[in-house]
């Protein structure tokens, strides 16, 4: 048996695992999602020399997607109003238009949701931009949610009008509200996450975990992905296509936010400028 430790919903990575089985009938698999807040041994092959650098490190974690953090916001709600395609131009319409949306702003809660953590802190490394539209967002009251899912549910159904920093591939996949929603990729800078593989050090069976890795990465990067995979496909050369772009890169650098000391004073900072109180 294969057992996996994901914090990817089943429904995204379903069809994955079905094209491994398929490859391999005779392995069943245990899959079990895990927040990211809950979560290494080396492994090199063939398929992971396809990788170039940046997507790869130490031949201990694997980038398998790019998925940008996206702004998502109920078309109905913008009748009228320019839809914004940055955080200053979202801050500009929040300010200028406090009535229409107070109490249906959305994003992460930061202590609950590790993909929500990572996307704030990186964001703030970015630019001071995001405390000023954190304090906007605060100031109309804001919703609070554990998984992009919900957010784009709130969105679509108009209870809430803008969903900040939602993972785009969860949104671009919901064919049954794409009437009703708009995806911006932020065009001041779109803070872009790897989702990851890694076989860790006390894996019982790590040679049968290798070959899963080398099934994601062929599955993701050659092209020859399930015919109803929902993961966005591998872009190696995306970069240079969009500037605005900003991977989260694979380095140690990404340890420091998980400092408990650091932690700490982020996200005091944080709850200061969302929650106001």
């Amino acid at each position: 048996m294969l057992k996996i430790i994901s914090t990817t919903d089943v429904g995204f990575f379903a069809s994955i695992i079905t094209s491994f089985q398929a490859e391999n009938p005779a392995l069943s698999v245990d899959y079990i999602t895990v927040s990211t807040a809950e979560l290494m041994r080396a492994h090199r092959s063939e398929m992971t020399q396809v990788l170039p650098d940046w997507a790869r490190w130490r031949d201990h974690v694997f980038a398998l997607t790019q998925e940008p953090a996206a702004i998502v916001i109920n078309k109905a709600a913008f009748a009228g109003l320019d839809i914004p395609q940055s955080r200053q131009e979202l801050i500009s319409v929040l300010r200028d238009h406090p009535d229409r949306f107070r109490d249906r702003v959305g994003t992460y809660d930061l202590r609950i949701s590790g993909v929500g953590y990572l996307f704030a802190t990186q964001d703030a490394r970015m630019s001071e931009v995001f405390w000023r539209l954190a304090e906007v967002m605060g100031a109309l009251g804001i919703h609070l949610y554990c998984c992009s899912s919900e957010m784009i549910d709130d969105v679509a159904s108009g209870r809430i009008a803008v969903a900040y920093n939602v993972l785009g591939s969860y949104a671009w996949v919901r064919s049954d509200v794409q009437e009703k929603i708009a995806i911006i990729q932020p065009h001041d800078f779109t803070t872009v996450m790897l989702r990851t593989a890694l076989i860790p050090a006390a894996s019982a069976q790590p040679d049968l975990a290798g070959l899963f890795v080398d099934h994601l990465i062929r599955v993701t990067w050659t092209g020859t992905p399930p015919g109803n995979a929902r993961f966005p496909q591998i872009e190696p050369l995306i970069l240079r296509k969009d500037a605005a772009l900003r991977p989260i890169r694979l380095r140690p650098g990404l340890l420091v936010y998980l400092d408990r000391l650091k932690r700490a004073a982020f996200l005091r900072a944080w709850e200061s400028a969302i929650l106001q109180r």
